[in-house]
């Protein structure tokens, strides 16, 4: 049994990425299901914020605790102030529907080889790599070969699958992370000539360490792989100490190439939102270097004095998702938004997306972010949901397997535990679609070099492979 003190805990974390309805006679589970669930999962086992079935509660777990963090927030952690939406009714009603969920808590069901059926295609799911395996909170996934992959777990260590198996020992000497709240291992990605030079590159959480608690920022490497060993590692990008932040949210990190070889990556706001629009600072940005760290010379901003040369746009929110168009060489990203307003961009050299100066969401806790949707000189997204679906992932399917899928974006979803193939014409938007849903958190959907479609999700732990079955009846 749990005690009130741990219920208390269990909900200040389920308030501190949430928003509680201002309606006095509103439910827990219309207050839980409305807002909460964006973040902890319908199931409160977890998804862009943590899971509210475990015993580890960071600030204290004694009722004056938890109401002195509810009324006046944990900013740093990202954890709003409640106090000015907030009535002892309220808090009532949730924690009571969250008693009941602990004693009703099951673990979820793990499925086997199962068929689903889309517009275009009849689909078999397999789990491929299945949660027995072993991985813990995969984050992303890269393919060196048709039969080799990498994995990235967020708690800091890379994986190695070959011909569909999970090698049983961690790369071995990778960096160490910062594993806290959104931070740790994020993505990898494979160097465009890595046949001629073997690097391999990852983002992470990079903490500084010189206080409590200790600074951090998203940080690039590459090294190489030999004999199931991390070596040769060299810096890509690494921030000025001086602007990293006790925030353990918004790391953003994604790295994509294009075809000139250019890396992109992404850096959230790391809950500074206003450090977005400071060309200064590296958080709220994309930026753009060639391969072995240096500053492309046409790069928007480089030359500046006032400016990040490396900076490539500016104003992001939390982009957890890149992409390059695989025609026009165009560059996509998914933005995590607040309440409502996850959006996709198209991303242009020196472009301003707004970030908080306009947005289509609001705060966790129902306050008003602007009143601005739209301004002369900034980018409006290409698309935008209300409410958020908690984007991640974002790549373009170019396979043989599933032809008619071909130039669309594969979209993974948090919240809504599924995966979206969003068409488009030129730069609009025409058509989405839910083409899996209710295996996981996805984490990221990716077309494999066998065209089959390789899906990353957490809770559970593991990697689904979606291959065709034939077209489906029209």
């Amino acid at each position: 049994m749990r005690t009130p003190q741990i219920m208390a805990a269990v909900l200040l974390l389920a308030l501190s990425l949430g928003a509680i309805d201002l309606r006095a006679d509103s439910t827990g589970r219309d207050i839980y299901r409305q807002y909460c669930a964006t973040c902890h999962g319908l199931d409160a086992r977890g998804g862009n914020a943590s899971t509210l079935f475990d015993d580890q509660w960071e600030f204290g777990n004694r009722p004056e605790q938890i109401r002195a963090h509810i009324v006046d927030g944990i900013t740093d952690m990202g954890m709003p102030a409640f106090g000015p939406t907030l009535t002892a009714a309220q808090i009532d009603a949730l924690m009571a529907y969250l008693t009941a969920m602990q004693g009703q808590a099951a673990p979820p069901p793990v499925r086997r080889h199962q068929e689903a059926r889309t517009l275009d295609y009849r689909l078999k799911i397999a789990h491929w790599i299945p949660a027995e395996a072993g991985l813990r909170t995969p984050w992303a996934i890269d393919f060196i070969d048709a039969d080799t992959a990498l994995v990235t777990e967020k708690p800091g260590r890379l994986r190695l699958v070959v011909k569909g198996r999970l090698h049983p020992d961690p790369i071995r000497g990778i960096p160490q992370v910062l594993h806290a709240r959104q931070g740790g291992l994020l993505d990898v990605a494979v160097d465009p000539a890595y046949a001629d030079n073997g690097w391999i590159y990852l983002g992470y959480s990079h903490e500084a360490g010189f206080s409590i608690p200790s600074p951090a920022m998203t940080r690039i490497v590459r090294g190489r792989i030999r004999h199931h060993a991390w070596t040769d590692e060299e810096v890509i990008f690494e921030a000025a100490r001086r602007t990293y932040t006790s925030s353990r949210h918004h790391y953003g990190t994604r790295i994509v190439f294009d075809a000139q070889g250019f890396l992109y990556f992404s850096i959230g706001d790391r809950g500074q939102q206003e450090q977005a629009q400071d060309l200064s600072r590296p958080n709220g940005k994309i930026h753009r270097l060639h391969r072995d760290g240096r500053i492309p010379a046409d790069n928007p901003f480089a030359g500046r004095p006032d400016a990040l040369p490396s900076i490539f746009s500016f104003g992001h929110r939390n982009p957890q998702g890149l992409a390059i168009h695989p025609q026009n060489g165009t560059l996509w990203a998914l933005e995590h938004g607040p309440r409502g307003g996850d959006e996709l961009n198209r991303i242009r050299s020196g472009a301003n997306y707004g970030w908080p100066v306009i947005t289509y969401g609001i705060n966790y806790n129902g306050t008003v972010i602007t009143n601005r949707r739209q301004k002369e000189g900034l980018e409006q997204p290409i698309y935008y949901w209300r409410p958020s679906t908690a984007v991640c992932g974002l790549n373009f399917y170019t396979g043989d397997m599933f032809p008619f899928w071909r130039q669309g974006l594969l979209v993974a979803n948090l919240r809504y535990r599924d995966v979206r193939l969003l068409s488009l014409a030129d730069e609009r938007v025409i058509h989405e679609e839910v083409i899996l849903k209710d295996y996981g958190r996805v984490r990221e959907a990716v077309g494999g070099p066998d065209g089959a479609v390789y899906v990353v999700v957490n809770k559970p732990d593991e990697i689904l492979r979606l291959s065709s079955r034939g077209q489906a009846p029209q």
